[in-house]
């Protein structure tokens, strides 16, 4: 037997290389989606109680990035179409991070709404993108892709809600607007390591300069409106939790389980996308994790709104365990499904679809609680999300698109 020589390993080692580069790259840039949005839910009650916010003011200014993926992932599709792949992940960095930064300017409710439109816009920009840059850079490995940028968005909503409380906000002298800030700035130094470091010629199907002009989902796609339907479920209970869970505490006299409620909420996605690192290529696609996923997120909703105590931190855990666990499969959906000049596209349908409805999730929670008066109707329409992520994942089956 001869020995294999240098030349011949040195593709190998070079495709390695790049798919270790491209996980590393996936994963920071996937800490940059929800870095910034969850920022604001330590901070919410100080917020509530300057601009001495109602209920639905509350959800309104929660509900801004979720109605900015539905308004604005479109436009992630049209950078994509018209500058390339990396251009676009590019300026979606940037505007996020100038976005978030000019919140900390803001002296009035208005001003803030206004900045957090232009962060959640960088950030709606974003979302179609993720799905194509992975089915560019690791086209042969989607889950494991997928499954990197989706455990970054998670760990970028852990660093937020374990730390502001803690650390960030006596470094900036109980200041909301200098936490805000502060958070900015690991998503500006995010697209520094990404313009460095990323592929200039990725191993994708087409070029940058090649990318089909086609930007519009096509709306006479069925796909595109189950996933919407999919995705409004999981994104539904996730932002209106997070919303919610520290106001309806505080109402319900226990703000010292503010902070650590909300760390475990995100924090009890961590162990999902760990789970799915190891075992996303079997996972992909199948029906049963999403029935688990329902009944997981209808049981600890229920815990959270009646089993307030020594529990909360557990329940609020689950919801994130399980809600995280469908987050990830369902976005190795467009990538699985579609054609590749057709992921972003598709994608930006389904994000404009799903956070369409997740914003109307919030606002019927919101309405739900000050019309009643009764705190606990606002989770409401999060456990009706809970029942129908289970029926959604049935119809699916039925149409072959899950097994």
């Amino acid at each position: 037997m001869f020995p294999m020589s240098s030349s011949s390993t040195a593709p190998a080692r070079s495709a390695t290389a790049h798919a270790i580069l491209a996980g590393f790259l996936l994963w920071l840039a996937g800490n940059a989606l929800r870095l910034t949005i969850l920022a604001v839910p330590p901070i919410l009650a100080l917020v509530r109680d300057d601009f001495s916010l109602s209920a639905t003011e509350v959800a309104i200014l929660s509900s801004i990035p979720p109605a900015l993926f539905a308004v604005a992932s479109l436009a992630g599709s049209l950078l994509v179409a018209r500058l390339g792949l990396l251009h676009a992940l590019l300026g979606g960095l940037l505007i996020t991070a100038a976005g978030s930064a000019l919140r900390g300017a803001t002296g009035s409710f208005a001003a803030l709404l206004a900045a957090t439109i232009v962060m959640s816009a960088g950030v709606a920009m974003l979302q179609p993108i993720m799905p194509a840059i992975v089915r560019a850079w690791l086209p042969r490995r989607i889950g494991l892709g997928t499954a990197l940028y989706t455990n970054g968005l998670l760990v970028g909503e852990v660093f937020p809600t374990l730390f502001t409380i803690a650390l960030v906000l006596p470094l900036m002298g109980g200041s909301w607007r200098g936490s805000l800030v502060f958070w900015s700035a690991p998503i500006a130094a995010i697209a520094l390591v990404v313009w460095w470091l990323a592929p200039r010629e990725a191993p994708a199907p087409r070029a940058p300069d090649t990318v089909p002009g086609k930007w519009l989902p096509d709306w006479h796609k069925g796909l595109v409106w189950r996933l919407g339907a999919l995705f409004c479920c999981i994104n539904g209970i996730y932002f209106s939790a997070n919303a919610f869970l520290p106001i309806y505490l505080a109402s319900k006299g226990r703000p010292d389980l503010i902070g650590g409620a909300l760390a475990a909420l995100n924090f009890g996605q961590i162990p999902a996308s760990l789970l799915l690192l190891a075992a996303a290529d079997r996972l992909q696609r199948k029906t049963w994790p999403y029935l688990v996923s329902g009944a997981i997120s209808l049981a600890a909703i229920l815990g959270l709104v009646f089993d307030v105590g020594a529990r909360t931190l557990w329940w609020a855990a689950a919801l994130g365990f399980s809600d995280a666990g469908a987050l990830i499969l369902a976005l190795m959906l467009p990538p699985l499904l579609c054609k590749p000049e057709d992921v972003a596209r598709t994608a930006a349908g389904t994000f404009t679809l799903s956070y369409g409805g997740a914003v109307a999730i919030a606002i019927v929670g919101g309405i739900a609680w000050d019309t009643t008066g009764i705190p606990a109707m606002s989770f409401a329409p999060l456990a009706a999300g809970a029942l129908a992520l289970a029926g959604l994942a049935l119809l699916l089956r039925a149409r072959r698109e899950l097994v």
